[in-house]
């Protein structure tokens, strides 16, 4: 019998973990980009469990990955992984790498990432660990991305000086955070339309209906 893990058509896969915290469209672009310009035979999108580098309580994990769920669903050669979110502990990039390493025996791993995380990476726990198993895949964004980061005219990232390899997503301009999308949602809003900026209808929709976001930003 064929599993997923053992398709021998599998060959590229990518790693997109994050938060999610929510999903908003600037994590939708950078999913849709890495899927075509890499070429991806599987892209897996996966919230993160306890981040060890988080100052804040992140959302329950349920709601994080029901909003992935509707955020990328609809994705082709996408899933959404809840593996992170079920391990104890602390999440770390570099053991979960390692599990796909073993289950796509002989695929190219990506990591996608945003160009603030990539500036961050050398701060990463193990992060040598996960330069041998991976090709890190960098999009650019706005060098602020905090509450106010939908507005326009924020400068882009400077990724000229990085001294680690790297792939770079083109991927077009979204100045959307998820510090952001919290503060918008923690503010009494009328239509729908305040927040198609910021979030697909659908995640805006599960927002709504679970009350997130209206107590913290």
């Amino acid at each position: 019998m064929t599993t997923a893990s053992s398709r021998p058509d599998i060959r590229r896969v990518g790693m997109f973990g994050g938060a999610f915290d929510p999903p908003h469209l600037a994590h939708r672009s950078l999913a849709e980009s890495a899927l075509a310009q890499l070429n991806l035979d599987l892209l897996l999108v996966l919230p993160t469990g306890q981040a060890w580098h988080k100052a804040r309580t992140l959302t329950e994990a349920d709601h994080r990955l029901a909003m992935s769920l509707l955020a990328f669903g609809d994705l082709p050669n996408t899933r959404v992984d809840p593996r992170e979110t079920r391990r104890e502990g602390a999440t770390y990039t570099a053991d979960t790498l390692g599990e796909l390493a073993r289950e796509y025996p002989g695929a190219q791993l990506f990591l996608v990432l945003g160009a603030d995380q990539l500036l961050a990476f050398k701060t990463w726990m193990r992060w040598q660990d996960v330069m041998s198993k991976a090709t890190l895949a960098v999009a650019n964004r706005a060098v602020h991305i905090g509450v106010d980061a939908v507005s326009e005219g924020h400068p882009m990232t400077d990724l000229s000086g990085v001294d680690l390899p790297f792939v770079q997503l083109d991927m077009p301009p979204t100045n959307v955070s998820a510090t952001a999308v919290r503060a918008r949602f923690s503010r009494p809003v009328g239509p729908h339309s305040a927040h198609e900026a910021l979030v697909q209808p659908a995640v805006a929709d599960y927002i709504s209906q679970h009350h997130l976001y209206q107590t913290h930003t």
